[in-house]
């Protein structure tokens, strides 16, 4: 079967969403995907929602990193708990392969890595809904 997924790409840090991106098409092959960029990660739930229907799984790809005010543990609970909601009440796979760190170091580190571990999320659920 060949699947559809969208990538939806937050490019507020854009070298850490292009090493997301790229890592995560690495993983994809020969599946069909398109990206959306957005501004942030918190735009990502919405449009992952508006196109609910027309891909079978999807990727959330966007650094959030620590600063001195309270707004990273509200972007990324906000975020996090919304992609969880639409995944669990929609039954469509969302790889989270947004990155939370503390600093630039750790997220240009982890951004070599997380987008094809969330690829390869999405690829195992969808094998899963196919048993």
């Amino acid at each position: 079967m060949s699947y559809k997924i969208l990538i939806v790409s937050a490019d507020y840090y854009e070298v850490i969403s292009n090493n997301l991106e790229k890592d995560a098409k690495t993983l994809l092959g020969g599946v069909k995907y398109k990206i959306i960029r957005v501004p942030g990660a918190f735009e990502i739930p919405v449009i992952i929602s508006k196109n609910i229907h027309k891909y079978d799984g999807f990727i959330a790809l966007a650094c959030v990193i620590k600063g001195e005010t309270p707004h990273f543990n509200f972007i990324s609970k906000a975020t996090t708990d919304a992609i969880m909601k639409l995944s669990f009440e929609r039954k469509k796979p969302i790889g989270n392969g947004i990155i939370t760190c503390l600093n630039t170091k750790q997220a240009l580190k982890r951004s070599k890595t997380k987008g094809s571990e969330a690829a390869f999320a999405v690829l195992k659920v969808l094998e899963k809904f196919k048993q």
